[in-house]
């Protein structure tokens, strides 16, 4: 925009005549006119005003127009201003050169033509003008750029602070975030990207076509079809499996949105990666957990129902107290295995827990050992040895009288724990006619589910027994050379129960649980071989007999039945599975098999085997009478005749 304010024009000569001469002819230029009659009141105005034209006279006393010349242009501010000399007696060329030399952009003689004069001044004040309205825009625009260069970096500044935000989110969150162009195939990867799927920067270009191998087969197609669908949900969402350069897998969350051209063709997807192998392996181990605890309980509770179906007493009352001490024996072990989480329990606890009951007032318990953890499986048949040995004791033995005396020690070698019980003072001992219940509990739990030993000394002055029971890796066949020679003179269980009924394998790790099963098959009139409690015990009765039907327990200590289960089925063996587990844990190869849930009630036994036998062997098809009985009732009736 053109400025139409009147500029000043500065008029210098010392001759009043010349400068009213000088107002005539520039008065029509429509300008502001100073006038000063010496250089020194012509610097004082310069000082004072902005000037845009200067004209002077060269011929002036005490200080002529060169000086005055040389002195305004000495000055910062006056190095740009106009100067038009005017003379009458210096019109040489000398002196023309001597003021262009001095700053002068003209030299006017005397006589001055009006018009030539105004259009020079026109000239320069119009350059003067322009020069002032290229100024301010020039300082308009700096200004503007200034503020356009300051938002400018507050926008950049915010953006960066928002990646930064955005990527140290996405690093706490374990995500990367990624630009892929379906067209062509590159990609962009963002650091936690790279983190994701283990590859470096430096290394690694992500194209399609390297990224392609590190999804897993099974998710790639549908990771495409997704992508290839994206025109018409435009956001996607699935969980996908990563493999490493170094073999690991890597389980992700995979959320994008697709972009599409004109005609709906996917043309780009971004998108963000969120690792979740630690939330599914959390998962896992909580599924895995939630199964370990289903299967404890249903076994423990199958190890309470195999004593109070094989407890045999002479009253009501003594079978109660009977059942609720063997019971009362496994929770003080489950509860000492609970402290640990189940790594393993001390043997002076159990011991002390049992004994305690028998204490109050007496001086005759003595009990020495070392510090000694047993795992879970032996710490359990431990409680159960103890108490029934603390039970005979109590009706037979040193704890039935006042002078009586017990003494338990133990020590540890090679592997082996060996406990001895020594009673002394009590009734004179005699040894028994038969193989009561306890003595069953002791010989089958410990010499044949924990491969240990027991040795049962009647001396008339009291019991002695000696438990060997393995505290490392659980030995493949029973401790002791005797032991193992008789298991290797009879690797294969004799069948019992009836000659001519169908032979069963039975095969259970548990003690109790597997003398349950023995009894309830042979109440249903079965031949029973077994129980075996490990895979190499299995496997020979496989190879040396003929079964009509199996009934294998899943988990055998730390080995699982799946070899002796697919022996079997080569053969044509009908198979059950009794576990703690669900069926969902069952191997898939034998998806097929029935599978009975611990503790297993006697009618499901019943109905199971008649069920799964009937087409192969009709007999089946209708238990015997006594199997049909009610459980109650055939209880009562082993109660009453014990």
């Amino acid at each position: 925009m053109e400025s139409t304010e009147p500029v000043n024009i500065l008029l210098v000569d010392d001759q009043p005549a010349k400068l009213l001469s000088y107002e005539v002819i520039l008065r029509d230029l429509g300008e502001r006119l100073i006038t000063a009659s010496s250089a020194g009141e012509a610097l004082g105005h310069l000082l004072r005003h902005e000037i845009a034209v200067v004209l002077v006279d060269v011929c002036m006393p005490d200080l002529d127009g060169f000086e005055l010349a040389r002195m305004i242009r000495e000055h910062p501010r006056f190095e740009r201003t106009a100067i038009i000399f005017i003379s009458a007696v210096h019109l040489t060329d000398a002196d023309r050169v001597r003021g262009y030399e001095m700053g002068a952009v003209d030299y006017v003689p005397v006589p001055v033509v009006p018009e030539v004069l105004r259009a020079k001044v026109r000239i320069f004040v119009e350059l003067f003008r322009k020069t002032r309205q290229l100024e301010t825009l020039a300082r308009d625009l700096e200004q503007r750029v200034a503020e356009r260069t300051a938002a400018l970096a507050a926008s950049t500044a915010r953006l960066m602070e928002s990646e930064r935000r955005r990527s140290v989110a996405l690093e706490a969150g374990q995500m990367g975030s990624w630009d892929w162009d379906v067209r062509t195939g590159e990609c962009v990867w963002d650091p936690g990207q790279y983190r994701i799927f283990g590859v470096e920067p430096e290394t690694f270009v992500p194209t399609f076509d390297r990224i392609r191998p590190m999804i897993h087969p099974d998710d790639l197609g549908r990771l495409r079809a997704l992508i290839a669908d994206g025109g018409e949900c435009q956001t996607f969402q699935a969980e996908v499996r990563i493999v490493r350069p170094d073999g690991e897998e890597r389980w992700c969350v995979c959320a994008a949105a697709v972009t599409c051209n004109e005609t709906g063709e996917a043309v780009r997807a971004s998108g963000v990666t969120l690792d979740i192998t630690d939330r599914k392996q959390a998962e896992e181990r909580q599924l895995l957990l939630a199964r370990e605890v289903d299967h404890r309980a249903r076994n423990a509770l199958a190890i309470v129902q195999a004593i109070v179906r094989l407890t045999a007493a002479t009253s009501p009352h003594s079978y109660v107290a009977s059942v609720e001490g063997r019971i009362r024996a496994l929770a003080q072990a489950h509860t000492l295995l609970s402290e640990s989480r189940w790594k393993g329990a001390d043997v002076r606890r159990l011991v002390d827990e049992e004994l305690e009951p028998y204490r109050h007032g007496a001086r005759h318990l003595t009990t020495e050992g070392p510090t000694v953890y047993l795992p879970p499986d032996r710490a359990q048949v431990l409680a159960l040895a103890l108490h029934e040995l603390a039970t005979n004791s109590v009706k037979y033995g040193a704890l039935s009288a006042e002078t009586g005396s017990l003494a338990v020690d133990w020590q540890v070698a090679d592997e082996l724990m060996v406990l001895r019980w020594t009673e002394t003072g009590g009734p004179p001992v005699r040894p028994p006619q038969s193989r009561g219940f306890g003595t069953r509990i002791l010989e089958s739990s410990v010499n044949q589910q924990i491969n240990g030993r027991v040795t049962l000394d009647w001396r008339e002055s009291g019991l002695v027994c000696s438990l060997v029971i393995p505290i490392g890796e659980r030995p493949a066949e029973p401790v002791g050379e005797e032991t193992a020679r008789e298991a290797a003179d009879s690797p294969t269980p004799e069948p019992t129960g009836t000659p001519a009924a169908l032979r069963v394998l039975l095969v259970e790790d548990e003690a109790l649980i597997g003398m349950m099963m023995h009894d309830l098959l042979i109440d249903l009139g079965v031949a029973v071989v077994g129980p075996v409690r490990s895979v190499a015990e299995a496997s020979s009765a496989v190879a040396a007999g003929e079964f009509d039907c199996a009934i294998l327990d899943l988990n055998l200590g730390q080995e699982t039945v799946y070899p002796v289960a697919a022996t079997l089925k080569r053969k044509g063996v009908p198979i059950l599975f009794a576990t703690g587990y669900g069926s969902e844990s069952v191997d898939r190869a034998f998806a097929d098999v029935p599978v009975m849930q611990k503790p297993v009630a006697r009618e499901t036994l019943a109905d199971m085997l008649r069920d799964h036998l009937a087409a192969a062997t009709p007999s089946m098809a209708a238990p015997p009478a006594a199997a049909a009985q009610p459980t109650s009732r055939r209880r009562t009736a082993r109660l009453g005749t014990a």
